[in-house]
């Protein structure tokens, strides 16, 4: 006597679920390749480079140029713009600052949910008056923030922003070489993208408007 076979457990339903069982089963892998879809989707298209989940550039301690302690939690709720300059800078900070000014402007009403953070890397030089009277200069709503030459340094570690002072050309004259790039985060206070010098206001006002929903 030859053994007989276990019956399938499929044996046991009816032709007509049998036939339907593939359908079925194409239906829910279909679904499941539009539920990825859907994701891919909804994510946000970035022009600036998209650096979401980053493990640095989590927060700093700081005061603005009107004496206030400040973190980013302070910011909760804006999308938030950090750019590490100096005020005796000739070349790329302003260009940074003019072009944060016409992005401010292109945003329109949603600029007030965008802070812009100028922090400088010469504190020996960019005392709060300074920094109070350059940094609005480009914008009436942008804040300076400055720290000692320890906060100075722990902050800029934690962006991964290099400076560096360079003597100039005459004695006791200096100038600051840095990192010339601007770091954004969203409402929440993550940190999302790397605007890099030169990309231009109406790409930042793009991606911002992505943040700010």
């Amino acid at each position: 006597m030859h053994p007989v076979d276990a019956p399938s457990p499929l044996s046991a339903l009816p032709r007509r679920r049998l036939l339907a069982l593939p359908l079925a089963l194409g239906v829910t892998a279909a679904l499941g390749s539009l539920s990825a879809c859907d994701s891919s989707l909804n994510k946000p298209s970035f022009r600036n480079t998209d650096i979401t989940g980053a493990d640095f550039a989590k927060d700093f301690v700081l005061t603005d140029h009107n004496g206030r302690a400040v973190t980013l939690s302070t910011f909760a709720g804006k999308v938030v713009v950090v750019f590490f300059g100096f005020t005796h800078c000739p070349d790329v900070c302003p260009t940074t600052m003019i072009e944060m000014a016409e992005t401010m402007k292109l945003l329109g009403e949603k600029a007030r949910d965008v802070q812009v953070l100028f922090v400088t890397v010469d504190p020996e030089r960019d005392k709060p008056e300074l920094l109070k009277s350059y940094v609005p200069a480009f914008n009436p709503g942008f804040l300076g923030l400055y720290g000692d030459a320890a906060a100075t340094a722990a902050t800029a570690k934690m962006f991964k922003v290099f400076y560096q002072k360079v003597p100039g050309k005459t004695e006791g004259s200096y100038t600051m070489d840095h990192t010339a790039g601007s770091y954004v985060f969203d409402k929440s206070g993550k940190v999302r993208l790397f605007v890099k010098h030169g990309a231009g206001p109406e790409v930042l006002a793009q991606d911002l408007k992505q943040l700010l929903g």
